[in-house]
């Protein structure tokens, strides 16, 4: 797994251009902090996502495993492309599978954290008290090696949080996929995790989350694609891809007033925070 490519430097002194002027030879450097860019699903293949992903700034990828043949293919496609890093984690979906048989994965070196993981009370694809043991478990993974925690969580915020108090927030963790009110988001931020917003934070509709995504600070936030899922206005409905990270960027900064450059370089240096190994 490769060393993150550096982004171009010296930018303070430039005037800021509204985020739809940038031009394309010039695109800001973001960092997708959670794809799927080793799915089958995603446009181009992996290589032509990564390349595509490339030509428009993206400096670095995490590909995110929810049971054991995704991390395989999560570990592989990092293992391809010195931007991608892997993720290795159990799915709630998934939560059935039992730890165990992604355990032995997080000795391959380069796994940059644990996840997704957690707790999904929408689809309840797997028995609650199976997803409850598996979050459990992998909370206790992500202590045991010191990565950060990747988690998934829906339509269950006080489960989700009730297991988080009971076995101990890791250092480092994430709320993949943000999709809370300002209540939420406020009890997330509390436990020191850091809030990463997805497309869906482009979505006119969504007014609770943009009101957690104003109160969020940017100190605190990452952006995702969640690719091949969730594609931001103005590629809704279409098969996402991590190329298009920067519209997520740019609604934040309108959502905080503030440049789409300041958001790009904040997400950049939150993202290296939280999750270190990208830095090595």
């Amino acid at each position: 797994m490769g060393r993150i490519p550096r982004w171009p430097a010296g930018r303070e002194g430039r005037p800021a251009l509204p985020a739809h002027q940038h031009p394309v030879s010039d695109p800001l450097p973001f960092i997708d902090s959670h794809c799927h860019v080793h799915d089958p699903r995603i446009p181009d293949g992996t290589a032509g996502a990564v390349e595509a992903a490339r030509a428009a700034g993206v400096v670095a990828m995490v590909t995110v495993g929810c049971d054991r043949a995704t991390s395989l293919a999560a570990i592989a496609a990092a293992e391809a492309h010195p931007e991608v890093f892997a993720t290795v984690g159990l799915h709630p979906h998934d939560a059935s599978n039992g730890v165990d048989t992604i355990v032995d994965l997080l000795d391959t070196p380069g796994i940059v954290a644990v996840g997704e993981t957690g707790l999904d009370h929408y689809y309840d694809h797997s028995p609650r008290d199976a997803q409850r043991e598996a979050f459990a478990a992998q909370i206790q993974l992500a202590h045991e090696r010191d990565l950060p925690l990747v988690i998934h969580t829906r339509d269950a915020w006080d489960d989700t949080f009730d297991v988080l108090a009971a076995e101990g927030v890791p250092t480092r963790t994430i709320f993949h996929c943000f999709t809370g009110g300002p209540d939420e988001a406020r009890r997330a931020l509390d436990t020191g995790a850091y809030l990463s917003f997805s497309g869906i934070v482009t979505f006119p509709s969504a007014t609770d989350l943009h009101e957690a995504a104003r109160l969020c600070p940017l100190d605190r936030m990452l952006v995702e694609t969640d690719s091949p899922y969730l594609a931001p206005v103005p590629n809704r409905g279409k098969p996402n891809r991590p190329a298009w990270v920067h519209h997520v960027g740019e609604r934040l900064a309108r959502l905080h007033d503030v440049t789409t450059e300041r958001v790009a370089t904040a997400t950049r240096m939150n993202t290296e925070l939280v999750i270190p190994r990208i830095r090595s």
